[in-house]
């Protein structure tokens, strides 16, 4: 016994045979759908087809659906007729049997071609069909003609994006006959395959392939996406210091905007920056790279053309409000532990720090936050004691600083 499965109109389950009916040459056998028990599809019906009774019983009887009251058959078996249905009694027990030759039933494909004038082609694409699909049915006992769905594949390839353009394989189930099927518009340039119907697949039928490919379609719609990438700061006396794939930090946040975008012909590009609804640039290169110096949440757009269609992505940065913090004391003893004077600080545009001694004298000066003073003189390390700073510094968000104070060198043990 064997177990097929094959979808029509409604759900149909096909359930193995029972053992009690058989049929000979190439056939599949379905079970419990509306208004009839089985239905037999065969490859071809032959002059010695038959449809067999196997079971036990003292009276066989088959009537056809057409005369209910004149037996057909009292042989355990019929030769069976393409279109036709058959009551089998046995014993007063009845069983509905209806029968399809699917050898008439065989699609012709003529063309599937793509819909070029649509006006929504940058969304979705039509494609035409012209075949002659032959509609499969079964009457049940009571006279009603049911339709049996053919359930046909298209397949297609489009691409999907994440964080990079994959191609992936779509697939559709068609109902046939129709004369147009709506897919959304693939990213790439496909072939469109349409095969079926759901008996093709069926082992036990040896059906050939039916189905048809259609021309080679240059994809037109258009998908973009913004990749970015930061410039990272390693120095950890720099808090909220961005990473490479960051999108907020500390200023100065230096950026570089890539457009990731399908290849749809002849590509024009877009870039503009926002800051509360205001356009502070706007520039037309595949990428575009900007450096945040102020604070606050910024919108990037990239805007993509081509001859028909057009796409947007944007993406949020947020550049963090400053700060300032100047320690008091450092220990530059080779421990690894403070071993430099340095700010804490983050969104710094501007900085300048100078390190006096008792007497007045600089004895240092550096320009860059993520520095510090190694607390030596000339090469030569600094005396113990305390020195004096002066630093001056204005953040990304426009607050100016201004700090001066003692700071107190100390060595202990050495390392």
């Amino acid at each position: 016994m064997k177990k097929l499965t094959i979808s029509f109109c409604f759900y149909l389950i096909a359930l193995s045979v029972s053992a009690q009916l058989v049929a000979t040459d190439k056939y599949a056998v379905y079970q419990n759908f509306t208004g009839v028990d089985y239905l037999f599809v065969f490859n071809g019906i032959l002059p010695g087809t038959e449809i067999r009774f196997t079971g036990s019983g003292d009276n066989v009887k088959w009537y056809r659906f057409s005369d209910t009251t004149t037996p057909y058959s009292t042989l355990p078996y019929i030769f069976p007729e393409d279109a036709s249905g058959y009551i089998l009694d046995v014993d007063g027990h009845q069983t509905s049997v209806w029968v399809i030759d699917y050898q008439n039933y065989l699609p012709v494909f003529h063309t599937l071609a793509s819909d070029e004038s649509s006006d929504n082609r940058c969304n979705e694409l039509t494609l035409l069909l012209d075949a002659n699909v032959p509609e499969l049915y079964y009457y049940t006992l009571s006279g009603i003609r049911r339709k049996i769905n053919r359930n046909f594949t298209l397949s297609y390839q489009t691409l999907e994006w994440d964080n990079e353009w994959k191609t992936v394989e779509r697939t559709k189930k068609v109902t046939l006959p129709v004369a147009e099927i709506t897919v959304p518009a693939p990213l790439c340039n496909t072939q469109f395959s349409l095969q079926g119907d759901q008996f093709v697949s069926e082992p036990s039928l040896s059906l050939q392939p039916v189905g048809i490919v259609s021309s080679s379609y240059t994809a037109t719609a258009l998908e973009c996406h913004i990749k970015t990438s930061t410039t990272a700061r390693t120095e950890k006396n720099e808090d909220e210091r961005p990473t490479s794939d960051a999108l907020s930090g500390s200023a100065p946040l230096e950026m570089l905007f890539n457009a990731e975008v399908n290849n749809a012909g002849t590509i024009f590009y877009k870039w503009d920056i926002y800051k509360d609804n205001q356009l502070l640039v706007s520039r037309s290169d595949k990428e575009h790279r900007y450096t945040f110096t102020e604070a606050g949440t910024y919108n990037v757009k990239l805007t993509v053309n081509n001859d028909f269609c057009s796409s947007s992505d944007s993406v949020s940065i947020s550049v963090s409000t400053s700060d300032l913090q100047v320690p008091n004391v450092f220990t530059p003893n080779g421990d690894g532990i403070n071993d430099e004077f340095r700010v804490a600080y983050k969104s710094l545009i501007s900085f300048d720090a100078r390190i006096y001694n008792r007497w007045g004298r600089m004895v240092y000066h550096w320009n860059d936050p993520q520095k510090g003073w190694d607390g030596t003189i000339g090469g030569k390390k600094a005396p113990v004691g305390a020195y004096f700073y002066v630093i001056k510094a204005i953040g990304a968000d426009g607050i100016k600083y201004s700090k001066k104070g003692d700071i107190n060198l100390l060595r202990g043990r050495e390392n």
